[in-house]
C-alpha cells in the first residue's frame, strides 16, 4: 500500500476540477507537505500490511481538505477503484449527488474535526455507479502538537442487513396486515352469523307450529313441504354454526374444558344422531367393539363435534349399500377414534388440501355437495387445540379413514392396578 501511495504524490498531481468538492475550488495542503504521508509510512511496516490487507472494510486515509491519500484492498472490494485511479481524487466522488450538492461530505470532515468523529449510515456510491448501504466512521488524526493532519475513515457494507431488516419489517408489516384483516374477517363473520340464526330460528318455531296443527288443519301434502322448510332451516343452521365455530377459534374465543373421556361414550352418543342421515342412503353405521377402554385428554363436547363432523362426511361420500365402521384405538401415549369408509375416496395431491378453510370436502373434489367447507378446518384446529390431530388416509375407489388422536391421561404413580406385585 505504502508503494502505491508512493507513486501518487499530491504535490506532484493536482485534484481535477470534477473532483473539487461542491463544484468549487477547495484549498489543500499538498499530502507531501502536509505530515500525512511521513505519519503513514512512519506507522510501520506490519501496521500498512495489516490495514492493507484488510478485504471486508474500507479503510483509507484523507488530508484534512478530504482529497484520498490511501486505499487498501477492502476500499477496492468494496468500492470498485484501483488505487492508481483514486488516490488524489477528493473523497466525496463516493457520495450520491444529492449528498454532494448538499455538501454533506464537507460537513462531515467538519464534525469530525470539531469532535473528533463522526459516525453515520447511508448510501454510498461504487465506480460502476451502483449504490450500498454503508455504515460510514471517520476520525480527525492529529500530530504530537495537535495540528490536524487528516482523517482515518472507515466503511463498512450493511447491504445484506440492511435488505434482511427491510424485509423484516415488510414481513412483520403484512402480518400485522393479516391479523388485522383476520381480525375484521372473524368480527363479520360472528355478526352475520348472530343476525342470521333470528330470523332462521324464527322459520324453525313457526313451522314446527304449523306442523303441530295450531295455525288449523294442513294437508299431506302441506307436511311434506314443511317438512322440506325445515331441513333447509336446518341446513342453514349447520352453516351458520360452522361460521360462527370458524370466527370464534379464529379469533381464540374457544375455551376449553379438558379432562379425562371415555371416547366409547363420545361414539355411543353421537352416532344415533347420524343414523337417520345414514339409513335414508342406506349406509350402514358399525361401531367396532374389540376395545372400549379408550379414554383421552379432551373436551367432551368439542370431541363430540368433530366425530359429528367426521360421521356425517363419512356417510355423505358413502354410496348406497357401502358402510362406516367406527373403532377406538389407543397407543402408549395416545388414544384414537378412526372412521373408515367405502365411499369414493380423497386423491392424494387433495389429502392436505381439504383440511384448509372453505375447500369443500367433495372426495373426488368434482362433486357439488352443500356445506361450507369449514367442518374438517374447524374440526382440525379443535383437535390440535386439545394437543391432538385430525388426520387421514385414503385410495381413490376404496374409501377413507379419518383419525382423530388425542393424549391419553398421565398413569398416577399410586394406581394400584399398573403396580407390579412385590415378591412374596
Amino acid at each position: 500500500m505504502a508503494d502505491k501511495a508512493e507513486n501518487h504524490p499530491l504535490s506532484n498531481r493536482r485534484p481535477k476540477s470534477s473532483d473539487l468538492p461542491n463544484g468549487g475550488p477547495t484549498p489543500i495542503t499538498p499530502i507531501a507537505n502536509s505530515g500525512l504521508s511521513e505519519a503513514i509510512k512512519h506507522g510501520g511496516r506490519i501496521y500498512q500490511l495489516m490495514v492493507d490487507s484488510v478485504r471486508d472494510y474500507v479503510i483509507i486515509m484523507l488530508d484534512p481538505a478530504g482529497y484520498i491519500a490511501s486505499w487498501n484492498q477492502g476500499a477496492q472490494r468494496i468500492k470498485g477503484y484501483d488505487a492508481d485511479e483514486i488516490i488524489g481524487r477528493h473523497f466525496s466522488v463516493l457520495y450520491t449527488e444529492d449528498a454532494t450538492s448538499i455538501g454533506h461530505p464537507q460537513h462531515e470532515l467538519e464534525v469530525a474535526a470539531r469532535e473528533g468523529r463522526f459516525e453515520e449510515e447511508g448510501w454510498r456510491v461504487r465506480k460502476d455507479g451502483s449504490t450500498f448501504w454503508a455504515n460510514v466512521v471517520i476520525t480527525a488524526v492529529r500530530d504530537e502538537q495537535g495540528e490536524l493532519i487528516g482523517f482515518a475513515k472507515v466503511t463498512r457494507d450493511l447491504t445484506e442487513r440492511r435488505n434482511a431488516e427491510q424485509r423484516a419489517l415488510a414481513d412483520a408489516r403484512r402480518l400485522a396486515e393479516a391479523e388485522s384483516a383476520n381480525a375484521a374477517k372473524a368480527e363479520f363473520l360472528t355478526a352475520m352469523s348472530h343476525e342470521l340464526r333470528t330470523p332462521l330460528n324464527a322459520i324453525g318455531g313457526y313451522t314446527e307450529l304449523l306442523s303441530l296443527g295450531l295455525g288449523g288443519p294442513i294437508t299431506a301434502e302441506q307436511v311434506d313441504y314443511l317438512e322440506r322448510i325445515r331441513q333447509s332451516q336446518q341446513h342453514l343452521m349447520g352453516i351458520i354454526s360452522d361460521l360462527l365455530n370458524f370466527s370464534r377459534i379464529e379469533a381464540g374465543h374457544l375455551t376449553y374444558d379438558i379432562g379425562p373421556t371415555p371416547l366409547i361414550q363420545v361414539i355411543e352418543a353421537v352416532v344415533p344422531l347420524v343414523e337417520t342421515q345414514a339409513k335414508a342412503k342406506g349406509v350402514s353405521l358399525i361401531i367396532d367393539p374389540t376395545e372400549r377402554d379408550c379414554i383421552a385428554l379432551a373436551d367432551r363436547a368439542k370431541a363430540d363435534q368433530i366425530l359429528l363432523n367426521l360421521l356425517s362426511n363419512a356417510t355423505k361420500f358413502t354410496n348406497r349399500g357401502g358402510s362406516v365402521i367406527i373403532r377406538c384405538q389407543t397407543g402408549e401415549k395416545t388414544a384414537s377414534i378412526q372412521i373408515t369408509d367405502t365411499g369414493v375416496g380423497i386423491h392424494e395431491d387433495k389429502i392436505e388440501a381439504i383440511f384448509e378453510p372453505f375447500v369443500q370436502l367433495g372426495r373426488s373434489l368434482s362433486s357439488a355437495h352443500e356445506g361450507t367447507g369449514l367442518g374438517l378446518a374447524i374440526s382440525r384446529d379443535l383437535a390440535r387445540a386439545m394437543n391432538g390431530n385430525l388426520s387421514v388416509v385414503s385410495k381413490v375407489g376404496v374409501g377413507s379413514t379419518f383419525t382423530l388422536t388425542l393424549p391419553r391421561p398421565l398413569i398416577p404413580r399410586g394406581d394400584l392396578k399398573n403396580r407390579r406385585p412385590k415378591p412374596g
